[in-house]
């Protein structure tokens, strides 16, 4: 019988050992528990490396939002491995580094932005808390065959969220698309987060002009600040300039009547 490996994530000690004690005793799951996302991505790693990856991930929707003291369902042993890890943000990180695994999101209340939010994070299905041992099974038997699972009253409010977040994000294109390729390449480097003086060495541009480039961006983009430009470039699906790679680091300029590349 082919086993199907769960991982419990979720710093409330007493749901997260309920919840793997109620699917240890299926016969075809094996499960594990994390009480926080750092103790989460080091049980992925290293049932990875031990063979055995897990297929599933239930996460809790508020990780890292306990504040009642109960102590994590698995404490971390050192403190920088306890860090805050919010439900969406591992769930994310998780669809990047391991895509074969599929994360479920439980919650306590069902909230459409929220749920919304966690599918466009790689997530296959928001499921209550409060539901029944079969209907989880079921999700995570479904999530395993490609389905996405979402309780009936929130399909109406998460295609709603899901509609205007693609709205919101073909905006942010259209007006990048607006930019000179200049100051596209001068966007890529603020959203990797470089100041004046490094964008002007990476173009090899004096820091006048990138000035220039950067009111430039501001003004077609329709914001004010960096931070803004930022935030809309990412929407736009707008990545940083790796340093070394990519069409910056092949960019051939003139210099003294030499060719630099």
């Amino acid at each position: 019988m082919a086993r199907i490996r769960v991982l419990v994530v979720d710093d409330h000690r007493i749901f997260a050992e309920s919840l793997a004690a109620a699917l240890a005793a299926e016969p075809d799951v094996d499960v594990s528990a994390a009480g926080s996302g750092p103790a989460a991505l080091r049980a992925l790693e290293r049932a990875a490396a031990e063979g055995r990856g897990y297929d599933v991930l239930l996460v809790d929707a508020e990780l890292g939002a306990l504040t009642s003291g109960e102590p994590p369902a698995v404490p971390a042993p050192r403190q920088e491995e306890t860090a805050a890890v919010d439900g969406i943000a591992l769930v994310a990180g998780v669809r990047a580094a391991r895509p074969a695994v599929r994360s479920v999101v439980l919650a306590e209340k069902d909230d459409p932005r929220a749920a919304a939010r966690a599918l466009q994070a790689g997530a296959s299905g928001w499921v209550a808390k409060d539901c029944s041992l079969q209907r989880l099974l079921s999700v995570i038997r479904g999530v395993l065959r490609d389905e996405t699972h979402l309780p009936p009253a929130l399909l109406t409010g998460v295609l709603r969220e899901l509609t205007a977040a693609r709205k919101h994000r073909t905006d942010s294109e259209r007006l990048v698309e607006s930019l000179t390729p200049r100051e596209r390449e001068v966007l890529r480097c603020m959203v990797a987060g470089l100041g004046r003086k490094a964008v002007a060495e990476r173009l090899f541009l004096s820091p006048h002009t990138v000035r220039t480039h950067m009111q430039n961006v501001l003004g077609k983009l329709g914001v004010h600040s960096t931070l803004a430009a930022v935030a809309l470039a990412r929407r736009a699906g707008v990545g940083p300039a790796d340093a070394g790679t990519g069409p910056l680091s092949r960019d051939v300029v003139e210099r003294g009547g030499q060719l630099a590349q």
